[in-house]
This record gives structure tokens, C-alpha cells and sequence, in this order.
């Protein structure tokens, strides 16, 4: 099972744009350490070995909030439920993360269950 890390992503603002995950040619570097900041899970921790060690984008490369992805992050099909071997215990972690982000900065976010 891989021990996956969750953190807090950091965000200079919000969007309700059009959510597409971004690929690592979206930012203006190749330093996955850089990036990491826009993503919730890292297989390999935080500084990231690579750039596929990120799980879960929800900050636009731009660095806004987007709560599309936030949605796409909490149910989508690359949603925290299609991250192969977390458990239990960081997927609940995770989804509390997602919507206490949705309801502090998105007014009626209301993801569900």
C-alpha cells in the first residue's frame, strides 16, 4: 500500500472556470516541488520525488481555488476514490479537506456524501 501525504494547497484566490487537470507543462517550471503546492496527495511526500507522484489537483496553475476541481477531487472519476491503495483513514481526511475548502471560500458548496 503506498503512504500517501495529504497537505493543504496554497491558493492566492478563487475560480468557478472550467476545470481541466493541469499536466506539467501548465506551470512556468519542471520542479514538481514548485508545483506541489496546487495538489492534495503526494505518493512520495512534500517536496514530491516527481511530478506524478501529485494526486488530486485543486489549484489552477495560475494559483486560484477552483472549485470544480475541488469538486472533480472529492467525486470525480480522478476523484480521491480512483487514488489506488489509500486508506481508509486519509480518504476521510481527504474529503474533509475538500469540503472544508468548499465551504470556507465557495458559497453553497455542497459536494454531499
Amino acid at each position: 500500500m503506498t503512504d500517501y501525504e495529504m497537505h493543504e494547497p496554497e491558493f492566492s484566490g478563487t475560480t468557478t472556470e472550467e476545470w481541466s487537470e493541469p499536466q506539467l507543462e501548465d506551470f512556468d517550471t519542471d520542479d514538481p516541488g514548485e508545483v506541489a503546492d496546487h495538489f492534495v496527495l503526494s505518493a512520495s511526500g512534500f517536496p514530491p520525488e516527481t511530478f506524478g507522484d501529485l494526486k488530486l489537483p485543486v489549484v489552477e496553475p495560475s494559483g486560484e481555488l477552483n472549485r470544480n476541481a475541488l469538486q472533480t477531487a472529492k467525486s470525480g472519476g480522478r476523484g480521491v476514490g480512483a487514488v489506488e491503495d489509500l486508506d481508509e483513514g486519509t480518504t476521510s481526511d481527504v474529503e474533509d479537506l475538500i469540503d472544508r475548502l468548499a465551504n470556507e471560500h465557495f458559497e453553497e458548496a455542497d459536494f454531499g456524501e
